[in-house]
C-alpha cells in the first residue's frame, strides 16, 4: 500500500524556492515498493516532468550515487538510505530507546514499533520486530495513514483541537477492511478518546488480522513527539488481551523513553 503523494507541482518560484531541488525530491518520490524500477518515461509521467528534465535529474542522481540503471530501467540505489539515516541520527534518541523497545519486545512477545507524524500520515522511525511471522513487512521509514493506526490516532490526538479538524477535514474516510472507521464524526471522536485515556487501541481497520495499541511518546514540554506501539495478529492477540495485557509495559516503555526525551518524572 503507498499512501504518499507528491507534493503540489511547481509552486511559485522565489527566492527562497530551488525548483530544480524539489524536482529533484519529486524523482525521488515517485519510487515505490509499487514502483522499485522505472523507465525514464514512467518517471517522467510520475513526476509531471518532461522527459528531458527527468533525463537530467535521473542522470545527476546517479552520478551522485542515488540511482542505478541498467541502460533502460531505473531504481534508487542503497545510498538514498543516507538521506533518511541523516534524520535519524540526529536524533541520537532512538539510540537510547533501541534497548528498552528490545526489552519491551521480549517481555510481550509481539513486535513494537515508533513513528512521527507527517501530515497525515506516519512514518516509522524505529522497528523491533519479533519472531513470529506477520503477513505486514514494515521498517524504518514505511507510512501508513495516520487515521487507521493506532500510533496515528495517538499523534494525531497530541495536536490541539483546532488543527486536529482542520487536519481531518476534507480527508477522505477509505475503507481497508470491514471494520474500518468511516465515518468522521466517529473518528475524530476515536481520536479525542486516545487524547483523553493516553492510549490507543486500533483494531484490524487498516489490515484485517493487524491489531495494535500505541502511547504517546513526550518531551520536556509535555508535547507529543512520536509514539510507540505493539502490535501482533488478533487471531492470537485479542483486544482485550492487548488492553489488560500489554498495555501496562507499553505505558511503562513509553514513560521510559519520554524521560529520555526530557519529560518530567510522573
Amino acid at each position: 500500500m503507498n499512501t504518499e503523494t507528491l507534493p503540489t507541482k511547481d509552486p511559485k518560484p522565489s527566492d527562497s524556492y530551488v525548483q530544480s531541488f524539489a524536482r529533484g525530491l519529486e524523482v525521488i518520490r515517485s519510487f515505490s515498493a509499487a514502483r522499485p524500477q522505472q523507465t525514464l518515461s514512467e518517471v517522467a509521467a510520475q513526476t509531471g516532468l518532461t522527459r528531458a528534465g527527468a533525463r537530467r535529474i535521473l542522470l545527476t542522481l546517479q552520478t551522485l550515487g542515488y540511482v542505478e540503471t541498467d541502460g533502460k530501467l531505473f531504481r534508487l540505489s542503497p545510498r538514498i538510505l543516507d538521506l533518511g539515516f541523516a534524520y535519524l541520527s540526529s536524533l541520537p534518541i532512538w539510540n537510547l530507546a533501541e534497548p528498552v523497545m528490545e526489552d519491551l519486545v521480549e517481555e510481550v512477545r509481539e513486535s513494537s514499533s515508533a513513528a512521527v507524524l507527517d501530515g497525515l500520515d506516519i512514518v516509522y522511525v524505529l522497528r523491533v520486530p519479533t519472531h513470529k511471522i506477520m503477513r505486514t513487512t514494515l521498517g524504518v521509514g514505511s507510512r501508513l495513514p495516520a487515521c487507521w493506526t493506532s500510533m496515528g490516532r495517538m499523534l494525531l490526538a497530541g495536536l490541539p483541537d483546532d488543527e486536529l479538524q482542520a487536519r481531518l477535514r476534507g480527508h477522505p474516510m477509505d475503507r481497508f477492511t470491514e471494520h474500518t472507521t468511516t465515518d468522521g464524526d466517529t473518528l475524530l471522536a476515536h481520536i479525542r478518546l486516545a487524547r483523553q485515556q493516553g492510549w490507543c487501541l486500533v483494531n484490524q481497520e487498516l489490515e484485517e488480522g493487524l491489531i495494535s495499541i500505541a502511547a504517546p511518546l513526550t518531551n520536556r514540554t509535555g508535547q507529543t513527539v512520536a509514539a510507540l506501539n505493539i502490535s501482533g495478529q488478533a487471531n492470537r492477540t485479542s483486544a482485550a488481551v492487548m488492553q489488560e495485557s500489554l498495555l501496562p509495559a507499553l505505558l511503562r516503555a513509553a514513560k521510559t523513553i519520554s524521560r529520555m526525551m526530557g519529560a518530567p518524572r510522573g
